[in-house]
């Protein structure tokens, strides 16, 4: 069964601004993400919630950040982007939302 999935504000606004290839190549990856949750790598410290799935499109990697709610089946897509200050603008957006 697969598990429906929802964005944070962030996500959105970042996937906007990309190209439409990219946000096409994002949207195949949201999709196997919600037929497989656990496909993406879960993190330790700061982010112990957060799942994060790395692809490549055009010779760059990206990474997309999620948690997944198990008990709604629900997969929440917070972030996407390059590996430069990924972690760290992650850590900062969630204790913002946390606020």
């Amino acid at each position: 069964m697969s598990y429906k999935s929802k964005a944070y504000p962030k996500f959105n606004r970042i996937k906007k601004k990309l190209p439409k290839l990219l946000r096409e190549e994002i949207d195949i990856q949201v999709e196997k993400i919600c037929a497989n949750p656990a496909m993406g790598e879960t993190k330790r410290g700061d982010l112990a919630e957060v799942r994060v799935c790395k692809f490549h499109f055009l010779k760059e990697e990206y990474l997309l950040a999620y948690t997944v709610e198990e008990r709604e089946k629900r997969v929440i897509f917070l972030a996407i982007g390059g590996h430069e200050n990924f972690y760290r603008d992650l850590k900062k957006y969630l204790r913002e939302r946390e606020k």
